[in-house]
């Protein structure tokens, strides 16, 4: 897997803003059989600001589960942290894409080779990488498929 990313990724990916409502984003979703989509400043469009995937998606079908908790002295005393309960219970009830987003997504750079990105994907626990140039403008996507599809079509160019 010597290939660059710039090689395989595909260039100006569908976006969304962070205030497309939720409906939107996951019918763009299902229609084009992605399983992400990288969030972008409507102000400046080549500027990533998040991701949402189908994960994200998962807390409006699923909600959520209050901490758990003892009473001492009254006072609360949780044994996960309630922050976590917050965030999640926000993307349970959310409307718009940044109420579920990831922001600050992990990027990679399209002189960087596949293997680079494999390693981030599989290290990370992610199935999509949002490329960017130097300036750090969005300028393709790069998905686990789109790894997969380039090995096959080495092996059957051997």
């Amino acid at each position: 897997m010597n290939k660059s990313i710039g090689e395989v990724m595909a260039r100006n990916p569908m976006v969304v803003h962070p205030k497309t409502p939720l409906r939107d984003a996951i019918q763009l979703m299902a229609k084009h059989h992605f399983s992400g989509l990288p969030v972008v400043d409507p102000a400046n469009p080549d500027r990533l600001v998040g991701v949402v995937s189908q994960t994200d998606f998962l807390a409006q079908e699923t909600g959520v589960t209050p901490p758990a908790y003892v009473m001492v002295l009254d006072s609360f005393v949780y044994f996960n942290n309630p922050v976590t309960f917050d965030r999640d219970l926000h993307r349970a009830v959310g409307q718009t894409v940044q109420d579920i987003m990831t922001p600050h997504p992990i990027t990679i750079r399209p002189e960087q080779t596949l293997a680079e990105a494999s390693r981030v994907m599989r290290d990370r626990h992610i199935h999509r990488l949002p490329v960017v140039d130097e300036a750090g403008r969005l300028v393709g996507i790069i998905t686990q498929s789109d790894i997969v599809r380039s090995m096959a079509l080495e092996m059957a160019a051997v």
